[in-house]
C-alpha cells in the first residue's frame, strides 16, 4: 500500500530543507568568525572544521591543523582565546 504525500507533508519537507540549509549556512558563518578571532589573536589554525558550542558565547573551534582552541567572553566582555 502506497501512502500519499499530502499539501502539508510537501511544505513540511519543504520547510525542513530550509531549515538544513539555514542551519548549515550559519554553522559556516561561525567557523569563519572563529578562524578571523584565532588568527587575530595570532595563534595557527589554517582552518576551523567543527565547532562545540557551549553557549552563544563561548565556543571550542578545532582545526584543520590539529589545534583545538576555547572561544569565549570573559566577565569583562573581552574575546579569550585558550589553546586546548
Amino acid at each position: 500500500m502506497h501512502k500519499r504525500v499530502t499539501g502539508w507533508g510537501i511544505a513540511s519537507l519543504t520547510a525542513a530543507c530550509f531549515v538544513a540549509s539555514a542551519l548549515a549556512a550559519d554553522d559556516a558563518s561561525v567557523r569563519r568568525d572563529l578562524f578571523t578571532v584565532i588568527t587575530l589573536q595570532g595563534l595557527p589554525c589554517g582552518e576551523v572544521v567543527s565547532v562545540t558550542t557551549r553557549t552563544d558565547t563561548d565556543h571550542v573551534a578545532s582545526c584543520k591543523d590539529g589545534n583545538r582552541y576555547h572561544v569565549f567572553l570573559n566577565a569583562q566582555g573581552r574575546v579569550v582565546v585558550e589553546k586546548q
